[in-house]
């Protein structure tokens, strides 16, 4: 082998070894508002580092549940995951205090609480070996349904579908009143066409992305929770980039969580009316003290079980401050 050839090898081996290639899956559809912007996203990732950070999204649940994701991570299968609250219990169960049934009624509620808990959630993230690049949102939760059903009485006669790897929502959803059927994320569409479930709490824009609503043609105008989430890359990946251009993508990162809560928020409220347009019945709650006594059952077990009780008490606390500040 002759000097240039050897040369030209080595220069290239050095460039591939700087190169730090980051492999990321989602449950997101393809071509949702949610992957069109982790493919941007990752576009910029390129771009800012010169070449040094690949991004690959898989998208679609291509690489299994949440909980998958998570387990594929920490051997390194993948080295990130945009997930829910769900899916980042199984790596710390603070973030999920902001989801609990009824605790959250607004997105600017949400926007106040956040930020003053933010800091928090995300040293809760990292003491687990994980760094958050962004935080997101797939929307407020609404109860769809096969059949017109309005007070919890009502879901109770149903079969709710529940997040396997997710113990403490199966019995937060039994002190509602309701029968949760523990299912993968992966095989709602296949359980709900078959009958194996009837009830699902889904935000709008994914009900109408995966055409959910066309089995479950009943939804509750009545906000349930909030899902949120977050992209989590493994701290090990992480610290492999130079910490100069890790600030660089945190910024980039920041920057589409914000465009993707903007989307969101303005696509949920779309999706609702066309789902209308194409056969979506909306159904009124009906004895509403019926439905808080439902959220405060289930808030017994969420407190202190699911999510830590000083991290569930200070998101209250939270809340309420904002509520006593916005009155009217």
């Amino acid at each position: 082998m002759n000097r240039l050839a050897l040369a030209l090898i080595l220069v290239a081996t050095s460039a591939s070894a700087q190169t730090v290639r980051i492999k990321l899956g989602t449950l997101a559809p393809q071509g949702s508002t949610w992957h069109q912007l982790l493919m941007q996203m990752s576009a910029d990732f390129t771009k800012v580092s010169g070449g040094k950070v690949e991004l690959k999204i898989y998208a679609g649940g291509t690489q299994g549940n949440e909980g998958e994701m998570i387990r594929s991570m920490s051997f390194g299968k993948l080295q990130a995951a945009s997930v829910t609250a769900i899916g980042l219990h199984e790596i710390t169960p603070e973030p999920q205090a902001e989801d609990v049934p009824f605790m959250i009624d607004s997105y600017e509620e949400y926007d106040w609480v956040h930020e003053r808990t933010r800091k928090q959630l995300e040293e809760a993230v990292l003491k687990r070996g994980y760094q958050v690049l962004q935080w997101g949102e797939v929307g407020f939760v609404y109860l769809f349904s096969t059949q017109p059903f309005r007070t919890p009485a009502d879901f109770g006669k149903g079969k709710v579908f529940t997040w396997n790897g997710d113990p403490g929502a199966e019995a937060a959803w039994k002190a509602a009143g309701f029968h949760p059927v523990v299912l993968s994320s992966t095989d709602l569409v296949s359980s709900l066409t078959t009958g194996m479930i009837n009830i699902i709490g889904e935000s709008p824009l994914y009900a109408y992305t995966t055409n959910l609503y066309s089995r479950a043609n009943h939804m509750l105008d009545l906000h349930w929770g909030l899902l949120t989430g977050a992209t989590v890359v493994k701290r090990e990946a992480w610290e492999k980039i130079p910490q100069d251009l890790r600030e660089k993508l945190l910024a980039v990162a920041e920057e589409y969580g914000k465009k993707t809560r903007e989307d969101v928020r303005k696509q949920n409220d779309d999706a609702i009316e066309q789902m209308k347009k194409r056969g979506l019945k909306v159904e009124e709650p009906a004895d509403l003290p019926a439905w808080q006594q439902a959220a405060a059952a289930a808030a017994e077990v969420v407190r202190g079980k699911v999510v830590p009780a000083a991290v569930y008490d200070e998101v209250k606390k939270l809340r309420d401050e904002y509520r006593a500040q916005h009155k009217g």
